[in-house]
């Protein structure tokens, strides 16, 4: 029997799977489709206080290796999120991660606070990294200052595992992973999607209604990658990857390069009955590899012989 558990902090997911902010709903979407109990976890859509409406479309164009998309953060907002969302989650036995989103340092502390004496919340992803929205998150994931003092309220509020959302759009993430851990972060997660851009060159209009918006996507796997295994050098909390997984050999490619656990959203879209081969082909590679525990790959690249070369 091979033990594919993995801890995020003090939290224990069954597996190392999680659906991925934003690319997953509230995850009542696909209850009927996806046991959700199967998962390691689900990471909600993000929340702010109140309702938000996003950007007007277009919001998601198709790139050649992934999908650009700018929607701005739409949702519900916590309060409705709590009282609708949250009753099914539990029934339905999933682990639940929270995102949260604030325009003000104080907005991630209420939410915080309002989520921690909510049954079933397991653990809040602070998405301090949306590249397209202009106030907010991105103010706090962009400054070493910004994520520390964000990561630090929050915990000194909740009991909850916290794990921070980067965001790639900058020079050195381990930099800010580090800031994370100094902050009181359980673990961070990482990467956000990239700033990109494309334009309809027949009527030379950008394709997206906010100009810019985020990729994601196959194209963006080995930069996140890199990413992580950068991060895995500097932090000694656990590291949740994502960016462009399509399939178990990219879920495990995370892991050896120093993830503990994985997150897949744009793969979702293309395929929502991903979850089971994601599964089903991280137990084959172990049975192959007669690795008992699936935590013992994690950071395990051998970069001996090619530091060498």
């Amino acid at each position: 029997m091979r033990d594919l558990s993995v801890d995020i902090g003090s939290l224990r997911l069954a597996n190392p799977v999680i659906a991925a902010s934003g690319c997953f709903g509230y995850g009542v979407e696909y209850a009927e489709a996806v046991d959700l109990s199967t998962l390691g976890g689900v990471a909600v859509k993000g929340l702010f206080l109140s309702e938000r409406e996003g950007h007007p479309p277009e919001r998601i164009v198709e790139t050649p290796s992934g999908m650009l998309n700018a929607i701005g953060l739409q949702g519900i907002g916590v309060h409705r999120f709590v009282r609708e969302k949250m009753p099914e989650l539990r029934q339905r036995r999933a682990t639940v991660i929270v995102n949260i989103c604030g325009s003000t340092l104080d907005e991630y502390v209420e939410l915080a606070r309002i989520l921690s004496d909510v049954e079933g919340v397991a653990a809040l992803e602070l998405n301090i990294s949306c590249p397209n929205i202009k106030e907010g998150g991105i103010t706090f994931g962009c400054s070493l200052h910004g994520t520390f003092d964000v990561v630090n309220a929050v915990r000194k509020v909740t009991r909850l595992p916290i794990v921070p959302k980067l965001t790639p759009n900058v020079t050195d993430v381990a930099a800010f992973a580090r800031a994370a851990e100094e902050g009181g972060a359980d673990a961070v997660s990482l990467v956000n999607t990239f700033l990109a851009m494309m334009i309809d060159v027949e009527t030379r209009r950008p394709k997206l209604s906010n100009i810019v918006g985020g990729l994601s996507g196959p194209a963006i796997r080995p930069i996140a990658v890199r990413m992580v295994y950068e991060c895995r050098q500097t932090v000694r909390i656990p590291i949740i990857g994502m960016g462009g997984i399509a399939d178990a050999r990219d879920a495990l490619e995370f892991m050896i390069a120093g993830a503990s656990a994985v997150q897949v959203g744009t793969a979702n879209f293309v395929d929502p009955m991903i979850w089971p081969k994601l599964l089903d082909g991280i137990r084959a590679y172990m049975e192959r590899h007669q690795i008992a525990r699936l935590s013992d790959l994690v950071g395990t690249v051998d970069t001996g012989a090619v530091a060498e070369a």
